[in-house]
């Protein structure tokens, strides 16, 4: 062979490497994606069917309700304009409570959205305990 169709081949076997490389690294992102949606967004079907996603919000006053002797809580999340019923097992985050912000990570089933996990959103005057005093 003719160095330069020997160096023909090795540019061409480096670009199909990178090619393949970059494919992966974008496929494993584009599976670990997790997006978040608001309740209208959710209502209106904006959102893709069976894959988790995020859904935050208000946890609507009143709403909460914790079954005695278990994990499992039911609330509804509201974005002032609509809202949707939550299920969730397993130990909240202790800044979770009524009137504040939360984003649920899950699916819908049922028209409830089943969480498989809470995340707890703190305003911006948070601070620790240690540096109140």
């Amino acid at each position: 062979m003719k160095p330069r169709t020997v160096r023909l081949l090795w540019v061409l076997a480096l670009l199909i490497a990178v090619s393949g490389t970059v494919f992966g690294v974008l496929r494993v992102f584009n599976d670990n994606l997790v997006l978040f949606y608001t309740p209208t967004q959710l209502i209106k079907g904006e959102i893709p069917a069976g894959r988790s996603y995020r859904l935050g919000g208000m946890v609507e006053k009143s709403s909460l309700i914790r079954e005695s002797g278990s994990t499992n809580i039911s609330f509804r999340i509201t974005d002032m304009n609509n809202t949707v019923p939550v299920v969730y097992s397993g130990i909240t985050p202790d800044l979770f409570k009524e009137g504040k912000g939360v984003i649920a990570q899950g699916q819908m089933k049922n028209n409830t959205f089943v969480a498989t996990e809470i995340l707890a959103k703190h305003d911006e005057n948070y601070s620790p305990p240690k540096l109140k005093k």
